[in-house]
């Protein structure tokens, strides 16, 4: 068994309001990207990562990602859309036999859940998806913004990554030119059972400015507690981004202090 974790990196992040593409977005003085890819690592449960960034940015994610050790790091061109990258991905991995698709964006993902997801997969699950139970009351809307119904939250699930699938099974669902918002969507539309395993408030994606501010205050707060999860992360990384610019590049003013070596959260 084989088990490759792509992780698509080549969005801009429009909504998280930075200059920066958001998978190089410092989130306690390390890059979304090194995080990410730091946790799948810590998971022990990956053979190979392929992250797929944009041309531009290929050289700088080399530099900024492991260059060597027990798992292998290779990046690639990504696309235009994240199911281009993904298409990239794939293609990088010909000798894949399982494969995580992970967001960037999910930086502070425990390795325990990762390890969760492809625990299923070795037990037989063909796509396994990390699931939370919504806690929002859910409203169906029509064009006119006028509600049309109000689902049962008890059947509704938030779906976060990584999500696991055989390879082949995923290889399939990207044989098309079909769109979905995730992978599992893709997965579902050929017939397959997507099964579900518990997933973790950790594994928020940083989408808002307000995200950002949430995933620094955690990150900070492991300089106190190691909890599991968050002992890959080092909040005080002395490897700054190859996309820093000399004396970093501030939020806004007062937002972060900034170091020569790292974006240290207020």
């Amino acid at each position: 068994m084989c088990v490759v974790a792509l992780v698509p990196a080549a969005g801009m992040g429009v909504r998280l309001g930075e200059s920066l593409p958001k998978a190089f977005v410092p989130v306690g003085g390390s890059p979304m990207l090194r995080l990410a890819v730091d946790g799948l690592i810590a998971s022990a449960a990956v053979d190979h990562v392929v992250v797929m960034v944009p041309a531009e940015l290929v050289d700088d994610a080399r530099r900024l990602l492991p260059a060597a050790g027990a798992v292998a790091v290779s990046v690639v061109v990504g696309g235009a859309e994240r199911t281009d990258s993904v298409r990239a991905g794939l293609a990088a991995a010909p000798d894949a036999t399982h494969v995580l698709v992970h967001d960037a964006a999910r930086a502070l993902t425990p390795p325990s859940l990762i390890a969760r997801v492809v625990a299923e997969l070795r037990a037989g699950r063909r796509a396994v998806v990390p699931a939370l139970p919504v806690s929002d009351t859910i409203k169906s809307v029509d064009a006119a913004g006028e509600v049309t119904g109000t689902p049962d939250r008890s059947a509704l699930r938030a779906i976060q990554t990584p999500q696991g699938f055989e390879a082949d099974l995923l290889r399939d669902a990207y044989a098309g030119d079909t769109r979905a918002t995730d992978d599992a969507g893709l997965v579902e539309l050929l017939g397959a059972t997507v099964h579900t395993v518990p997933g973790d408030p950790l594994a928020f994606k940083i989408t808002t400015p307000l995200d950002l501010v949430l995933a620094d205050t955690l990150v900070d707060r492991t300089l106190a507690t190691r909890q599991d999860g968050l002992a890959h992360i080092r909040p005080l990384d002395t490897s700054a981004s190859p996309l820093d610019a000399p004396g970093g590049t501030p939020d806004t003013p007062g937002d972060r202090l900034e170091t020569p070596s790292a974006t240290v959260p207020r």
